[in-house]
């Protein structure tokens, strides 16, 4: 069974990379990267906020044509790009809406590497203001030789300190590791 779900998540994968190269090929001729990057955010705040968007796309009761117009109907009220409302209304008509999820992250990729620019997943215990992370930027910058964007999420439960992930690089400075470890070494003894 396992063998099904990783050729189901390549086969999304793949989908989700051609559409993401399409509309960043016609962005970048067109010059409307900055655009697109607007309506990735859009688009991620969407289906972290509305549980019926993020149901709307992996549902199969809806027929080809109320997914397109469902989903071109949401792209103008959130007022996407031409580009970007014609990609969603494409992977509507098509059935290929579950793949919004990877869709959006290889095309954030591609707009992140075209720019020299990676991504650092943070993880910090309350949330940090601008000028924190822009040191935190800058200091990771400094350590990867790339400008770097900071995509933060919060955890409460690691007490203080950050859990910071670029490209498959983590480094875990958080107190809630440091307890643990210290409590394993105690039990060492």
């Amino acid at each position: 069974m396992e063998g099904v779900d990783v050729s189901e998540a390549s086969l999304s994968t793949g989908i989700a990379q051609r559409y993401a190269t399409a509309v960043f090929e016609l962005a970048r001729e067109d010059k409307k990267l900055a655009a697109v990057e607007k309506d990735l955010d859009a688009l991620d705040a969407a289906l972290e906020t509305s549980p019926e968007f993020a149901a709307m796309i992996t549902s199969p009761v809806y027929s080809r044509d109320e997914l397109t117009r469902a989903v071109t109907a949401l792209a103008g009220k959130m007022k996407l790009s031409p580009a970007m409302t014609g990609v969603l209304g494409v992977m509507g008509q098509k059935r290929r809406l579950f793949v919004l999820p990877q869709f959006i992250k290889a095309l954030r990729a591609a707009i992140a590497e075209d720019k020299g620019e990676v991504t650092a997943e943070v993880t910090a215990a309350k949330s940090m203001t601008k000028a924190q992370q822009d040191k935190l930027a800058k200091a990771l910058k400094a350590a990867v030789g790339k400008d770097v964007k900071i995509k933060l999420a919060v955890d409460e439960s690691l007490i203080g300190g950050l859990v910071v992930k670029v490209g498959s690089k983590m480094i875990d400075s958080s107190i809630r590791s440091r307890l643990n470890a210290l409590q394993n070494s105690m039990k060492e003894v």
